[in-house]
C-alpha cells in the first residue's frame, strides 16, 4: 500500500500501520513527491507498484483557498487527477480522503453519502473536484468524506483552542456551525481496514458524536481541566473579523455506508479528544 505521510492523517496513517502489523507500508511526504508534478507521481507509483493509495494530500487552508484558487484546484484537482492516472496504470485502487465542505451546509439533517454536493468555497469546490476524478476508477475507487478533523499531529482546532486558552480570559466560538469531529487516529485505522477491502464509491467516515464549535471548545477546556464557561457563543454573523471562505452551517456526515457493510462505527469524539488533550498536554 502506498500513502502520503507528513501531515496529521499521514502521519497516523504511517504509526498505525506500523502498530497493526497487517499491511505493507510504503509512504511518501510532500518533500517526497509532489503530487502535483505528474510525471513523478506516475514513476514513484510505477516503482511502488501499490495494491492500493491512500490518498490524503490536499492543500487544506481552507480560507487562503479562497484568494489561492489555483493553487487549491492544482493540488486538490490536478493532482489527484495525477494520481488517478497511475493508479489506473498499475491497477491499483484508489482511496481519496475528501471533506464535509463538498456539501453548502443547509440541510436540516445529516449528509448521506447519495445527496447532491454543492460546494460553497473554493476549498470544497476543488476537492469536489477531486471526487470527480476519482470517480472515474469506477470500482477501483473509494472516496472517503470526513470533517472537522483533529489529531495530536500538525495543526487543527484543539490545539489553536489550547493556545487561545493560554493568552486569553474569554474564548468566543460559533454555535451555528455544526459537526463531527473526527480524529486522525481513528481515522487512519478505518482507512487502512478499508484498504483491504473492496468498497466503491462514496463513504462518510467520522467519529460520532454531533457537536458546535462551541460546545467542542468547551469540551476541550473540560479535558484540559479548565472551566468550560471561560467560552461565550457568537454567531458566525457575529465573528469578527469575518471569515474568507464560507463555512457549512450543517457539516454533520452520515456514517451510513460504513456501518451497512459492517464495519464497528468510530468512536465518541470524546473519547479520541481526552486522549490528545492528553498528549498533548502531558
Amino acid at each position: 500500500m502506498l500513502t502520503g505521510a507528513g501531515g496529521q492523517l499521514g502521519t497516523d496513517v504511517v504509526a498505525t500501520a506500523t502498530a497493526r502489523g497487517d499491511v505493507e507500508l510504503i509512504s511518501a511526504t510532500r518533500a517526497q513527491l509532489d503530487i502535483t508534478n505528474a510525471p513523478a507521481v506516475r514513476e514513484a507509483i510505477r516503482v511502488a507498484e501499490p495494491d492500493v493509495i491512500v490518498h490524503a494530500a490536499a492543500y487544506t487552508a481552507v480560507d487562503d483557498c479562497e484568494s489561492n484558487e489555483s493553487l487549491a484546484f492544482e493540488v486538490n484537482a490536478v493532482g489527484t487527477s495525477n494520481v488517478v492516472a497511475a493508479a489506473r496504470e498499475v491497477g491499483a485502487r484508489l482511496i481519496y480522503v475528501s471533506t464535509d465542505y463538498v456539501f453548502d451546509g443547509t440541510k436540516p439533517e445529516a449528509y448521506l453519502e447519495h445527496d447532491r454536493p454543492s460546494p460553497a468555497s473554493v476549498y470544497g469546490r476543488s476537492k469536489l473536484a477531486g471526487e470527480i476524478a476519482v470517480a472515474e476508477l469506477g470500482e477501483r475507487g473509494l472516496i472517503v468524506r470526513t470533517s472537522w478533523v483533529c489529531g495530536a499531529n500538525g495543526s487543527n482546532m484543539v490545539k489553536t483552542i489550547l493556545r487561545a486558552a493560554e493568552k486569553y480570559p474569554r474564548l468566543t466560538f460559533v454555535d451555528d456551525q455544526r459537526g463531527k469531529p473526527t480524529f486522525t487516529i481513528d481515522l487512519a485505522d478505518a482507512l487502512l481496514t478499508l484498504a483491504q477491502r473492496d468498497d466503491a464509491g462514496v463513504m462518510h467516515v467520522t467519529n460520532e458524536g454531533e457537536v458546535s464549535w462551541f460546545e467542542f471548545c468547551q469540551d476541550v477546556l473540560r479535558f484540559a481541566d479548565l472551566d468550560p464557561a471561560r467560552v461565550l457563543p457568537c454567531t458566525t454573523d457575529e465573528l469578527q473579523p469575518p471569515r474568507p471562505a464560507p463555512r457549512p452551517a450543517n457539516s454533520v456526515l452520515a456514517n451510513t455506508r460504513f456501518g451497512e457493510i459492517g464495519l464497528p462505527l468510530l468512536r465518541d469524539y470524546r473519547l479520541p479528544l481526552e486522549e490528545t488533550i492528553r498528549d498533548l498536554t502531558s
